[in-house]
């Protein structure tokens, strides 16, 4: 019952990520950019959210902020249930991420690592792809003042889109939000030519003894472990995920099992899994906008 409760935990969410128990107790410069999408090709409106990128020696993190930002909350809410051997239904207190990618890059080639989280069994696993991002950037003379920040232009087609960028050489990160990378200084602004996505510095602070694994991550028992496979059995398997997230733990369910209650909580195993499959799909369908086609790589740069 513990490892199905932990499963729950990682459904309802959905944020389990590629990390191991090891704690890094490293300094990280983050930055926060207000990303502002299109969710709906059909519909005009528009979303936002606050992401973080995080820099590291060696490497850069990308994620969305919002199961980051609630952590140290959640740890004091979890520790109080523990304490008390009480258990409630934490989605009530949770904001649920818009975006479940994680992107990790290293440096100084730029390879790309992007991870999704999907369950096999009562076991969370996370899969990935790896890429080597070779933009080809055209720096334009054109500068402006992003926020507090002297930026230049640049233009790039990737993903099926044309981008607009402006980064700026004050900050000696050739880095960025998403995929984004390989200009002379961090990108403060990037958004598409449709203006489907689009991604604003708004700050940016050190952040000491950086831990890449939040609490809900460590609690969930989930490893650095990241099965790796190419893009388009990635897409493939992720897709399938959408499609039936039970898949494969609905046969493994006995009616028994399904009909049993769950302390603290209202309603059956069975009952938490429908409500489970149904955040599942409703996350999923939100957005069928997405940032780049299907099996689509960045552009390679020109020789």
């Amino acid at each position: 019952m513990k490892n199905l409760f932990s499963v729950f935990f990682i459904a309802l969410f959905a944020l389990a990520s590629a990390q191991d128990s090891k704690e890094s107790k490293e300094t990280a410069n983050r930055f926060f950019y207000e990303l502002t999408f299109k969710p709906k090709k059909d519909s005009a409106k528009m979303d936002n959210v606050v992401m973080a990128l995080d820099i590291v020696k060696g490497r850069s993190i990308y994620r969305d902020f919002t199961a980051v930002g609630q952590d140290s909350i959640l740890k004091v809410q979890i520790e109080a249930m523990q304490k008390a051997g009480v258990y409630k239904d934490m989605s009530k207190s949770f904001k649920m991420p818009k975006f479940s990618e994680k992107i990790v890059k290293t440096y100084p080639n730029m390879e790309i690592q992007y991870i999704e989280r999907i369950a096999s069994g009562f076991s969370p696993m996370s899969i990935g792809y790896n890429e080597t991002a070779k933009f080809d950037w055209k720096i334009s003379d054109e500068k402006a003042k992003i926020g507090t920040y002297n930026a230049q232009k640049a233009t790039t087609e990737f993903g099926g889109k044309k981008w607009t960028a402006w980064f700026s050489s004050e900050l000696p990160f050739q880095d960025g939000p998403y995929k984004f990378s390989g200009l002379p200084g961090l990108i403060v602004k990037i958004e598409d030519e449709g203006k489907n996505y689009s991604w604003v510095l708004k700050g940016n602070k050190k952040v000491p003894n950086w831990d890449e694994v939040t609490y809900m991550e460590k609690i969930s028992n989930v490893g650095l472990k990241v099965t790796e496979m190419p893009r388009d059995k990635f897409e493939k398997t992720f897709n399938d995920f959408k499609k039936d997230p039970f898949a494969t733990v609905r046969p493994m369910m006995t009616q028994e099992m399904m009909s049993k209650s769950i302390p603290g909580m209202d309603g059956t195993i069975g009952d938490m899994m429908k409500k489970q499959e149904k955040g599942y799909k409703d996350f999923f369908s939100a957005n069928d906008n997405p940032i780049e086609t299907s099996s689509q790589t960045p552009e390679k740069k020109k020789k």
